[in-house]
């Protein structure tokens, strides 16, 4: 949604101008019909249609009140997720095994940059972030984690990866968060 609402309202727009003729034309072909009706099926479908004429006026009443927007909650959350993980995640390699649910991966990257780390082949601040980013993505993907780990990541843990943990567990779903991992991939590969 790069619009962020400008299309969206107005395809909403013609859509609504759309359903108020509809449901007017319907109101004229019934009054133009009448005599081809006997009294009940005409009364029933005159009170169908004026349900649909309340329930269309209800819907633009909440529109115009602004209790009703195109960019509503969900989208709101994805993109307090997406930009979450854009900056919580630095390292394209975690996105993408994160995204494609690799934990196993995950953790033999992880038996990798210890072994680096050992050997002075990644300095310790690289190894520091890049560690707090799988774990973080293996919490998130259902993964125990060691007491090591859990004190690890609480020590090293920062501001955003916190926020990015705190918004991904009020969205509930980690497929969500999957999908808009694996979004973070694509654009990263562009």
């Amino acid at each position: 949604m790069a619009s962020r609402g400008k299309t969206e309202t107005s395809k909403l727009r013609q859509n609504l101008e759309e359903q108020l003729d509809r449901l007017m034309q319907q109101l004229q072909d019934l009054e133009e019909c009448r005599e081809e009706l006997d009294a009940d099926e005409y009364e029933e479908t005159k009170k169908e249609t004026l349900e649909q004429l309340g329930e269309f006026n209800d819907s633009l009443k909440k529109i115009m009140s602004g209790n009703m927007t195109l960019v509503d909650e969900l989208s709101g959350m994805q993109l307090a997720i997406q930009a979450a993980i854009s900056q919580a995640f630095k390292t394209p390699e975690v996105i993408r095994l994160f995204a494609k649910k690799q934990p196993g991966q995950l953790r033999t990257r992880l038996a990798e940059m210890d072994r680096d780390l050992m050997v002075g082949k990644l300095e310790r601040d690289l190894y520091t972030q890049q560690k707090v980013e799988i774990l973080t993505a293996l919490r998130k993907l259902g993964e125990k984690l060691t007491e090591d780990d859990e004190t690890f990541l609480s020590a090293n843990a920062g501001a955003v990866l916190s926020q990015f943990e705190k918004v991904s567990s009020e969205l509930g779903s980690g497929d969500k968060v999957l999908a808009l991992a694996g979004f973070e991939v694509e654009k990263a590969k562009k």
